[in-house]
């Protein structure tokens, strides 16, 4: 807008340039004035350990850090801020002189912790702070894909870490406090507990003075179904249902839980709860409530419905969609979606067969928290050659199709504009 506005200030009167720049300032005035319909807000997976680890004691706080953990910011959990990989703590090291709070919680994801948190630790017992880091052991890199530890990094192999960089108040809470026996070498004074005490722990931990560390151990609840699907993790053969004629709907297997699993579900007598089985990550935390409507079923399967692929030709009677003319400005589309319903796929198909044809073609894929039910959008552009592509991303006004794969995330602002 700019350049064309001195150019005609400049160099005289064009009705193109004109008809330009009021093109350019009609798009921005679109993208001043869309606001957003809807919005896809990430949400930790069923049966997440985040669930549990990420309370804290009434009265506490906590800050946030870099990990799955973050998205408590966005929950009812006292938790604030965000920082730096591996300036978790720091921030709360400024700010202790100058607040009249003594203590705060510090999430620690244990990617983060084996990438450079342990520096941030270390950096924390050189000051007055009185910090509990809470160390997030999911026994993998989940946020990026569930990558295992480089170095084969174990909660006593952490214990014993910590406890060399001076730590000496070192609590391990866990769902299972058995399975430590005989395989774990934890530093004199550590005490194991079960993740139903994490809040009596929290409260005892608050109050030492200095540094201490509670690492919450509990497998990532996405880990444990991809290991589940391939024989190397336990599958407890029992499930959890929720009697819809007994349950009141007061929603306390959701506050316990804090599980997308539970949905609600409309019934003649109001709404009621139920559990989405296909999503259940068998957890159990949601039985904590003081509620009997839940029933356990022990050895029984979920019946699969019967399959219909193949049977018929899906695109019989489908007509044959006209062809674009790319010409010079090419074409440009923008799929959005939320992760796993194959927007970085349908990109990734056009895009190979633009290439096939020998046409110039390029995408952006802003996946961000796709794999907790976040948005993403892939902006795709096809044209005649790869030297008529400039700018891959879409700007407002610049999409000759937008393909919605969630009404949803379409009626974002950056899509809608």
């Amino acid at each position: 807008i700019a350049l064309g506005e001195r150019i005609l200030r400049t160099i005289g009167p064009s009705e193109e340039i004109a008809a330009r720049v009021a093109k350019l300032r009609q798009f921005q005035a679109m993208l001043a004035d869309t606001v957003d319909i809807g919005s896809r807000t990430p949400f930790f997976c069923s049966g997440c350990p985040h669930n549990s680890s990420t309370k804290v004691p009434d009265g506490s706080l906590a800050a946030a850090g870099i990990g799955c953990h973050f998205m408590a910011l966005w929950m009812d959990r006292n938790t604030v801020g965000f920082t730096a990989m591996g300036g978790e703590g720091a921030q709360w090291v400024g700010q202790a002189p100058f607040s009249k709070r003594g203590h705060i919680f510090q999430n620690l994801g244990d990617g983060t912790y084996n990438h450079s948190g342990a520096l941030a630790i270390r950096f924390a017992l050189s000051s007055d702070a009185n910090i509990t880091y809470k160390i997030l052991y999911n026994d993998a890199v989940a946020m990026t894909g569930g990558q295992p530890h480089e170095g084969g990094l174990t909660v006593d192999m952490i214990a014993r870490q910590v406890r060399a960089e001076g730590v000496e108040r070192i609590a391990i809470v866990t769902d299972e406090p058995d399975k430590y026996a005989g395989k774990a070498d934890f530093p004199a004074g550590a005490t194991i507990h079960h993740r139903d005490d994490l809040d009596l722990v929290q409260r005892e931990l608050r109050g030492v003075k200095g540094i201490s560390v509670l690492i919450y151990d509990q497998t990532c609840a996405a880990e444990k179904r991809r290991r589940r699907k391939r024989g190397t993790f336990p599958d407890p053969d029992k499930r959890v249902f929720i009697n819809e004629l007994v349950c009141e709907g007061c929603g306390d297997c959701g506050v316990q839980s804090n599980c997308v699993s539970i949905q609600p579900v409309e019934t003649e007598f109001g709404r009621k709860r139920r559990i989405d089985q296909s999503s259940c990550n068998k957890d159990f935390s949601c039985v904590n409530g003081f509620c009997p409507s839940f029933v356990t079923v022990h050895g029984a399967k979920i019946r699969k419905a019967e399959g219909i692929a193949g049977r018929t030709d899906p695109l019989d009677g489908v007509p044959a969609p006209a062809e674009f003319s790319l010409g010079a400005q090419g074409w440009a589309g923008i799929i959005d979606g939320v992760g796993g319903t194959g927007v970085v796929t349908i990109g990734a198909v056009l895009g190979m067969a633009a290439h096939l044809e020998g046409k110039g073609c390029g995408m952006i894929d802003m996946a961000g928290l796709a794999q907790k039910g976040g948005s993403v959008f892939t902006h795709v552009r096809i044209a005649p050659t790869p030297d008529e592509i400039h700018a891959i991303r879409v700007s407002a006004g610049k999409a000759d199709l937008v393909l919605g794969c969630d009404l949803v995330v379409s009626g974002a602002q950056k899509v809608l504009a």
